[in-house]
This record gives structure tokens, sequence and C-alpha cells, in this order.
């Protein structure tokens, strides 16, 4: 039986898929939990990036050339962001120290372009991943997903995507240390 933490999400917290789950939409995903209530839950996977550059979906941001990440499965033709810092926008949630969901879409594009927000410090994605009242709790209950308490920081993007997955899981010490190192396929080992 994998470990999971009995803490309860909140928004700023990350989910992490268990070793073993079979959707592709989360295989090995990170996911930073942005919106969490009794209606449902909204979050972004930090670790899945696109084939697409920002320049590709908006003409305006074609001086950047920055990935955009796969949020989630819900609505692939919107676009979300984060960003880290200081608050710059109306509008937007903080999810923790220095972690911002959202804001003042004109705003942030006016900001990129003349450089008073650092680019480095934005992530764009496409999609969601979107929870029904009540299903994330069913997700967690049956161990679906690991709740880290720890925050999302900018140096967490230092990290390729599997190895996020896995340095999350290797500070939360203990067992989740020991699963970090599951193979993708037991059958392979």
């Amino acid at each position: 039986m994998i470990p999971h933490s009995e803490e309860k999400p909140k928004p700023g917290n990350l989910l992490i898929s268990e070793p073993f789950l079979q959707d592709e939409n989360f295989v090995r995903s990170v996911v930073l939990l942005c919106e969490h209530n009794e209606e449902g839950s909204f979050g972004l996977v930090v670790n899945k990036p696109s084939i697409l550059k920002l320049g590709e979906l908006l003409e305006e941001l074609e001086f950047l050339d920055k990935e955009v990440f796969v949020g989630g499965p819900v609505e692939q033709n919107t676009l979300h962001f984060i960003y880290f810092g200081e608050k710059q926008l109306e509008g937007s949630i903080s999810l923790g120290a220095d972690l911002w969901w959202g804001g003042d879409f004109e705003v942030l594009l006016e900001k990129l372009r003349i450089g008073s927000i650092n680019a480095e410090n934005v992530r764009f994605f496409l999609g969601y991943s979107g929870w029904g009242s009540g299903q994330l709790s069913d997700e967690l209950s049956e161990d679906t997903w690991i709740v880290c308490q720890e925050n999302l920081e900018i140096g967490n993007f230092d990290f390729t995507p599997e190895e996020l997955w896995r340095n999350l899981l290797k500070n939360m010490g203990g067992e989740f240390k020991v699963i970090a190192n599951y193979p993708l396929d037991p059958r392979l080992n």
C-alpha cells in the first residue's frame, strides 16, 4: 500500500499523482491546486509541457519564446497563468509565498512587453484540471493523489517534469522518498 498524507488539500498545495496512476492526462503529474471548496476544485498540471510556444497562440506575445504547459484535460482552448514574486496584477489570487494565480491579462501582456515582469517568473497553461463537488475528496480517499504541503517555488522549474515529480516526493521524506523511485512500469523492473 502506498502511503498518503492525511492533510486535507487547500489552495497552493501540490497534488502528486501516485506512481501507478494510469490516466494518461496525469501520469507522474504535479498539480498546483488553485481552488478547492464544496463546489469543486481547480488546478494546473505544472510539469507537462505542450508542443506549443506562447507566440504561436497569441500574436501579441510573439516576442516571447516561451513554452506553454498543459494545465489539464479540461477546456484546452483556454489560457491560464501563474507568476512568482510580488503581486503585480489586479485580480491575482495568492497561492502562498510569492506565488500568484491569474489576474488582469491585458496588464500582464503590457508588463511583459515593457519588461517590468520577468517572463521567467511566469508560466502559461492550456486548459486546466477540474473536479466536481466531492470528486477530488473521493480521489484522495482512493489514494489517487498525494497531498504535498510544500510551496511551489520558481526553483522547482529548474527540474525536468519527471525530476519535479520525484524531487517533491523525496523532499517529503519517509515512505514517500521510497516511492519516488518506483519505475513507470514495474513489469520492466
